[in-house]
């Protein structure tokens, strides 16, 4: 189960009260590493029983996604998707555009040449989304 308490903090913050629904949403998000939309993260609260609105489920992704504990990829073909962010290592992905499959991955060097764009042009980075969209081997 997913820390009440994070869920609890951000619910407040945003003027919402504490449900077991929206629990049961934060609970579903954290359960897997996939990247999935909010239509998969309900139907999959729906097939295990689950009785909660997909308003309800739009509503918590948004206040989660403000609040720091779930990330939003877009990418590009209008339905974003979501992951937790808890415990996850800082990682980017590459995109199938034929299939959409997403693989993470992780580059040194690709940090340390952005960190050097970002410093040689007098900037901070504070945060950075990384996508390279690709055809897959499956896909080839």
């Amino acid at each position: 189960m997913a820390s009440p308490n994070q869920l609890k903090k951000a619910l407040k913050k945003e003027g919402l009260r504490y449900t077991q629904q929206r629990q049961s949403i934060w609970d579903e998000m954290c359960a897997t590493d996939e990247h999935r939309d909010a239509e998969e993260i309900y139907l999959s609260l729906r097939n295990e029983g689950m009785s909660v609105s997909r308003a309800t489920v739009y509503r918590t992704i948004d206040v989660l996604v403000k609040n720091n504990l779930v990330r939003k990829l877009e990418l590009g073909d209008g339905r974003a998707r979501y992951e937790h962010k808890m415990d996850l290592e800082h990682h980017d992905h590459l995109i199938c555009v034929q299939c959409g499959k997403i693989e993470e991955f992780m580059d040194e060097t690709i940090e340390e040449i952005q960190e050097k764009i970002v410093n040689n042009l007098g900037f901070k980075l504070i945060r950075h989304i990384h996508q390279l969209f690709v055809i897959c081997n499956n896909c080839r």
